[in-house]
């Protein structure tokens, strides 16, 4: 199989320095953060304003080599790695759904302000998406091991980043 190789098309901005204490998932964030593109992608966000929500693809650029039983933060159990949202995996990347707050055009860039970020500060932008409620939302969905959980107040910790 050949190489997959992709490239950042902007950078994730937030008040996360470190992951002490961030949020596990965009759902339970109240931080605000920006998504800065160069404004050669403007065009490509034609329309984008017309959606409450969008989806961030992104690199976990201080994530640490993977296994594939781990312990996650919502469980005393070692779970699978394909079972939890770990940042270490084969391929480090993460999706969020945020906010969509405000767009804001400059001399070079395009800034994306929002709402309910979950990552690193500079974090590797690789996509956006709009987020379809009718397509992304699955009322009947099951949540395995995570039911039950106390999701909404557990936060981050160092056990998934690598030391620079």
């Amino acid at each position: 199989m050949k190489d997959i190789v992709y490239k950042p098309i902007g950078v994730i901005k937030t008040p996360f320095k470190t992951v002490e204490g961030m949020p596990i998932q965009s759902k339970f964030s109240e931080a605000e953060g920006s998504v800065v593109l160069p404004l050669k992608y403007m065009n490509g966000l034609k329309g984008i304003v017309d959606f409450s929500h969008i989806i961030l693809i992104y690199h976990f650029h201080k994530s640490k080599d993977f296994e594939l039983l781990v312990k996650p933060f919502l469980s005393e159990e070692i779970m699978g790695l394909f079972a939890v949202r770990a940042p270490n995996r084969p391929n480090p990347i993460g999706i969020s759904v945020v906010e969509l707050l405000d767009i804001v055009s400059f001399k070079n860039e395009v800034k994306l302000e929002v709402k309910g970020v979950d990552m690193l500060d500079e974090t590797p932008l690789l996509d956006i998406k709009p987020y379809f409620q009718e397509f992304d939302c699955f009322r009947n969905a099951k949540s395995g091991w995570y039911e039950k959980r106390e999701y909404e107040k557990t936060k981050s910790d160092s056990r998934f980043t690598k030391e620079d």
